[in-house]
């Protein structure tokens, strides 16, 4: 198994090395070259297993034996072992064929935590066989810092800098993020927008000899480890509700593309996937494209779900790959030109095609309100307005009352407790663990949107250049 760059000018290269670059070299994503499928047997055969178990399984074809199947099964283990729920990520039934995928019982509150946890364990693991370290930069509109810095806290052969937009992330996620007191542990309050912000990580991996000195790596969802670990719940949803005898459904709230490409991933591999709805709040740039087939650019909005406050999704480069049949030249001048314009459009006859595996819906605040309110009063269920999205979402857009809709649940209530106490009269609590947040201190810097300012400052506190 090795990987290649959508932008087709990066070197090939092996799970190890993927996981540490992070980015190409080129500026593109790196995929599998071949995709490890399952046949209807194999996947029958993963009812009934463990989440490690299945994760294992699932996991296992990418890693092209760089690590060991004891190894990784280890690892995997105790990345999970320490999740709040037995089956890790239960399913919760909503109504006759409306499920709820809860993935927000980690220990940072997000689905991020299903990918993180492993993702630090393996950087450990592959940097102590090759006796390297690492400065890992990351940008966050919210979950992916606080569950990156969780994963990579105290350990030896990392230091992590992460990104968040500047007054744009709940309190609560920017406390999970800022109060962590690990030496290797360094926050930036970016004066801008979650876009800048990841503008900003991209622009350091893309300097060649800053990228080299720092030997940086990544935890955002362009690191392929990322998606590789969520394609595992998407197995063990569609598995506990009858696949692969039966289709299955799934609505993802997301502004990334992440996520949901971690469904396509699991669809390619041979789940029975039918359909896919993408959730968007009012910057609902991937509704659009789903609409309209044109992907263009507009102004960042503030809304209840600041984790989805985005305008450009990185991870549909990946999906683009697939949808111009593997052309990276194809891709890198499109990716190019919309760079340049803030925009890119695809022929309908392509848009046709796309538009019988995904849908595309959007919510506003009031909306996502009026959802958490709804389903407290009918259900019992408090939703963060994420995970609210997600549900409109399935239930606006199905298209066969016979296959099962599962929504992804992607955060805790009580990471957004302002917006579920606006809409439903009441304030979700923390978990005891997390009960003394709002009273430890916080530690972390703002800088302004100036990649020299940014890049000096990673360079500062980076052990590597000590």
């Amino acid at each position: 198994m090795t990987y290649h760059s959508t932008r087709g000018e990066a070197p090939i290269l092996p799970f190890d090395d993927v996981l540490l670059a992070g980015l190409g070299r080129d500026g593109g994503l790196y995929l599998p070259q071949n995709w490890p499928t399952f046949s209807t047997a194999e996947i029958k055969a993963m009812a009934g297993l463990s989440y490690s178990e299945l994760a294992v399984r699932v996991m296992l074809p990418f890693l092209g034996g760089t690590i060991s199947e004891a190894d990784f099964a280890a690892l995997v283990t105790d990345a999970y072992q320490g999740f709040e729920h037995e089956s890790v990520a239960p399913l919760k039934q909503l109504g006759r064929n409306d499920w709820l995928l809860e993935l927000f019982h980690g220990p940072t509150l997000a689905f991020k935590d299903y990918a993180l946890q492993l993702l630090g364990r393996l950087f450990d693991h592959v940097l102590t066989k090759k006796s390297r370290r690492v400065t890992i930069v990351g940008a966050t509109s919210g979950d992916t810092g606080s569950a990156a810095i969780e994963a990579c806290r105290d350990r030896e052969a990392v230091d992590i800098v992460i990104l968040h937009p500047k007054g744009r992330v709940s309190e609560v996620q920017r406390r999970q993020m800022t109060t962590v007191p690990s030496a290797n542990v360094h926050n930036v309050a970016l004066e801008g927008t979650f876009d800048d912000c990841q503008d900003m990580v991209k622009a350091m991996f893309n300097d060649q000899s800053f990228r080299d000195e720092l030997q940086l790596s990544a935890v955002n969802s362009i690191n392929w480890a990322r998606i590789m670990a969520q394609i595992v719940y998407y197995f063990a949803a569609g598995t506990a509700l009858g696949a692969p005898s039966r289709d299955i459904a799934f609505a993802v709230p997301t502004g990334n593309f992440g996520n949901v490409y971690a469904a396509f991933a699991a669809r390619r591999m041979g789940l029975p996937i039918s359909q896919l709805v993408v959730g968007s709040n009012a910057n609902d740039i991937l509704t659009r494209f789903f609409e309209s087939g044109a992907m263009s650019m507009e102004g960042v909005h503030p809304t209840l779900s600041p984790s989805m406050d985005i305008q450009v999704s990185s991870n549909f480069e990946r999906y683009l790959f697939d949808v111009f049949g593997e052309d990276a030249g194809r891709v890198r001048d499109t990716m190019n030109s919309f760079r340049q314009s803030g925009r890119y459009e695809l022929p309908e006859a392509k848009m046709a095609e796309i538009r019988t595996l995904f849908d595309g819906f959007r919510l506003s605040d009031q909306g996502t309100k009026d959802t958490i309110k709804a389903l407290y009063e009918t259900t019992g269920e408090l939703l963060d307005p994420h995970s609210a999205i997600g549900v409109a979402a399935g239930r606006a857009c199905r298209r066969d009352a016979n296959v099962p809709m599962v929504a992804l649940a992607t955060a805790h209530p009580a990471k957004f407790p302002a917006a579920v106490e606006s809409a439903t009269g009441v304030h979700p609590a923390l978990p005891p663990r997390l009960s003394d947040l709002f009273q430890r201190p916080e530690r972390y810097d703002v800088l302004p949107n100036d990649l020299e300012a940014v890049k000096a400052h990673v360079r500062r506190v980076s052990r590597i250049s000590a």
